[in-house]
């Protein structure tokens, strides 16, 4: 082909691609609640622990010299979970993973490091996300852990009927875990009720509404909108207020994170598979479980829009 004048890039043939050699992922990883109750190891795939606690007060005087009165215990109530596989495989071609590529060099790792990031959210997901409940198993049924809102009594539950969460549901369950001695720290919510505190900024007092937090930094330019921390007449510290993308829509979750932990009966590790062919297949698994270490000691609202 003949080309009369200026060259221009449309006349130009093999012209070097330019493709970035990053690959973006704004997939969301965080996972805060198994971030912030840690771990503890466990021996059996039906995992158990006791709860204890104290007689509840009642009037207590002796006259002088009198014998010892009978003595009186309580008995502890047994809890147990069950522990749960989540797996993961990735598989690449021996050719796949020589070839050049933009943005990863091995295509195998690259998959691998996709699914791991993966299971730590459906770990998450299993956690607080699906309200699910202790299924035992059998050769045929896979086994499932009770998550955060099977192990919550009732008398700390909230229920709502589709209704937004309000401040009167985090008071009430903040109330009645201090009346059983709990000491929450965290309220977590989704996303979308992030706002709706936001917005108990403005309270109800006797001369009306009345503004509690407006802060606007002018040398900054910076408007907050935002709680942090929700300060209840139950708990000094507070309520730390933590997003979880994760959890489960109609629950906001009440709770002390020294009273949850992860279980881990295997933790995660990678098995490559027998080769059938020219791939390798590589299989992520890890066994887990969920334990509160008292029904009574953390909170739950349902219901929630």
């Amino acid at each position: 082909m003949t080309i009369s004048g200026t060259i221009s890039t449309y006349d130009i043939v093999g012209i070097k691609e330019d493709v970035s050699n990053i690959i973006t992922n704004i997939s969301p990883t965080k996972t805060p609640f198994q971030s912030m109750i840690g771990s503890e190891g466990c021996t059996n795939t039906n995992p158990q622990w006791q709860e204890d606690s104290l007689i509840n007060p009642a009037s207590n005087a002796a006259i002088e010299g009198a014998d010892a009165g009978t003595a009186v215990a309580q008995a502890t109530v047994m809890r147990n979970n069950s522990t749960q596989i989540l797996t993961k495989t990735a598989k690449a071609s021996g050719t796949a993973d020589v070839v050049r590529k933009y943005g990863r060099d091995k295509e195998l790792s690259y998959q691998l490091g996709l699914r791991s990031m993966e299971l730590k959210r459906d770990l998450e997901f299993a956690l607080v996300g699906t309200g699910q409940n202790q299924v035992v198993g059998s050769d045929s049924v896979a086994r499932m852990f009770a998550g955060y809102q099977a192990q919550v009594a009732a008398s700390s539950t909230v229920t709502n009927t589709a209704s937004p969460l309000t401040e009167a549901n985090v008071l009430t369950v903040a109330q009645e875990c201090y009346v059983q001695g709990a000491e929450p720290n965290i309220l977590m919510v989704k996303p979308s009720d992030a706002p709706k505190i936001a917005l108990w900024k403005s309270g109800v007092a006797p001369g009306g509404t009345v503004a509690r937090t407006d802060r606007v930094e002018n040398s900054t330019k910076k408007l907050y909108n935002v709680i942090d921390v929700y300060v209840t007449p139950f708990s000094e510290e507070g309520l730390k207020v933590v997003i979880n993308r994760f959890q489960l829509a109609t629950t906001a979750l009440i709770f002390e994170t020294t009273m949850w932990k992860k279980l881990v009966l295997r933790n995660w590790f990678r098995e490559t598979l027998a080769k059938t062919g020219d791939s390798t297949n590589v299989q992520i698994v890890g066994e887990f479980s969920l334990k509160h270490r008292n029904y009574a000691a953390s909170g739950l609202i349902t219901g929630l829009s």
